[in-house]
């Protein structure tokens, strides 16, 4: 018997149909019902059987330290997770598709640059791991993932970063890891989106921080 969408319910009474509950699974109810509902709907859309969610924009600032700089210039090793430039107010295009291999999600961004070719950043987040989440980068590298919600957005920290080799997986220790990564999504008054990334080192103090506007590309 063929059955219909599941739905969750919001504040407002009105029943949004969900096709992916996966990242909902690790939330409670509060903090669920506490997104807007745009955010809920764009974090439970089902990319299964080739489906692809694309999202365009700019990048409105991308700034660094010294070591934030030798940091993102070092992790080109493993496929260059952060912007190596400062360019800002240039596109960004973001793609998201499953992972086949893993049963996570690929996520594929473009940023422009005026003076060279782009630069494309691939990760796999993947639901899986003592919190439920992992975002890895290239090469082994990842780190385990938690999730809050603050001031109406969605929040991603960093727990743990890890590497791994020939199948094992090694805990990388405090001095080795560039800091506190953070991910906050949040939703604008247009339909757009933000998205800001910041890094934090305990000693070194904002290695990192890149903030864009994006919204969904319309076939």
């Amino acid at each position: 018997m063929k059955t219909g969408p599941i739905f969750a319910q919001n504040p407002t009474g009105f029943e949004e149909p969900l096709g992916d509950l996966r990242l909902r699974a690790l939330m409670s109810d509060a903090d669920w019902a506490a997104l807007p509902l745009a955010i809920r709907r764009r974090f439970s859309r089902r990319l299964a059987e080739g489906n692809t969610a694309v999202y365009v924009g700019e990048i409105l600032e991308t700034r660094t330290n010294m070591a934030g700089w030798l940091l993102a210039h070092a992790a080109r090793l493993i496929g260059s997770p952060v912007l190596v430039d400062g360019d800002t107010h240039v596109p960004s295009v973001v793609s998201v598709t499953e992972d086949m291999a893993n049963g996570g999600q690929i996520w594929t961004r473009l940023y422009a640059r005026r003076r060279r070719f782009p630069q494309i950043v691939h990760s796999s987040t993947r639901f899986a791991g003592p919190t439920g989440l992992e975002e890895h980068v290239g090469r082994g590298v990842g780190m385990t993932l938690t999730m809050e919600v603050k001031d109406d957005a969605l929040v991603f920290r960093s727990r743990d970063y890890f590497v791994e080799l020939f199948g094992l997986r090694v805990r990388l220790p405090a001095w080795l890891t560039p800091g506190a990564l953070s991910v906050t999504h949040a939703e604008c008054a247009d339909g757009r989106f933000s998205f800001t990334l910041d890094v934090v080192h305990p000693r070194f103090g904002l290695l990192i921080r890149q903030m864009g506007l994006f919204r969904e590309a319309r076939a």
